[in-house]
């Protein structure tokens, strides 16, 4: 399978954001998966995740929250780049779907099939891209971050899968339950999957600190994806690949 990959700037008002897309060749319009980073920003780690929505038969970008490519390099800087979108969730909304545009513009791309699948502070992302009442296929939040906050969110309007480890130290069962309303409230289309025994991070091969509550699950890696695929073949309907 022939495949177009490259690096793309794209902008949220004057920010620049510097993405990874991935294209495979197709007669037809594919669907697009957009990728929402960790924490740290955009990083190899989305741009592999990219490469397997490839093999899947879909178009993948992974998203640069942050702008201007920026990685953290430290759990205090991390924690500094989430904190203007976790307390300004219209900043944080309009980042995403500035994305979501650029995405919905691409050549090749069928601008009716775009979903966005996240990872911790991507996950949280996802929750909050669907919050916004933006009309998209559907949106996966995996080992995503639950933090509610007093932004009212609008009738959602995009399925939603949240993929989260049961012994996540970073998600109560408080917040779960307060998704859990916040979205039956709305009627969403909805479903919440809690994996035993496993806590934050569980999809990636390099966590491995269990003092901080983050720690790699190849079983749980493995099911969520399997449930992604499932979800992303529901959503997107019948693809020719």
């Amino acid at each position: 399978m022939e495949v177009t990959t490259n690096n793309v700037s794209y902008f949220d008002g004057a920010i620049e954001c510097i993405g990874h897309l991935s294209i495979p060749e197709s007669s037809n319009l594919l669907p697009l998966v957009l990728v929402a980073h960790t924490w740290k920003g955009r990083s190899e780690f989305e741009d592999q995740k990219v490469n397997a929505l490839n093999a899947l038969g879909y178009a993948a970008l992974s998203i640069d929250i942050y702008g201007g490519g920026v990685n953290g390099t430290s759990v205090e800087e991390n924690q500094a780049l989430i904190e203007p979108f976790v307390t300004d969730r219209k900043l944080f909304r309009q980042r995403l779907i500035s994305a979501v545009d650029y995405g919905k513009s691409l050549d090749g791309i069928d601008a009716s099939k775009i979903a966005m699948i996240g990872f911790c502070f991507g996950g949280l992302a996802s929750i909050e891209l669907a919050r916004s009442g933006h009309n998209l296929s559907g949106c996966v939040s995996f080992h995503g971050l639950l933090n509610q906050s007093d932004e009212t969110f609008n009738k959602v309007n995009t399925k939603l899968l949240v993929l989260n480890g049961d012994l996540d130290p970073m998600v109560s069962s408080e917040q779960i339950l307060a998704l859990q309303n916040e979205m039956t409230e709305s009627e969403a289309d909805w479903q919440l999957i809690n994996y035993g025994n496993t806590y934050h991070a569980f999809t990636n091969p390099l966590a491995n600190d269990v003092a901080m509550g983050t720690v790699y699950n190849h079983d749980s890696d493995e099911r969520s994806w399997i449930a992604m695929t499932n979800f992303l073949e529901e959503v997107f309907g019948n693809v020719n690949k």
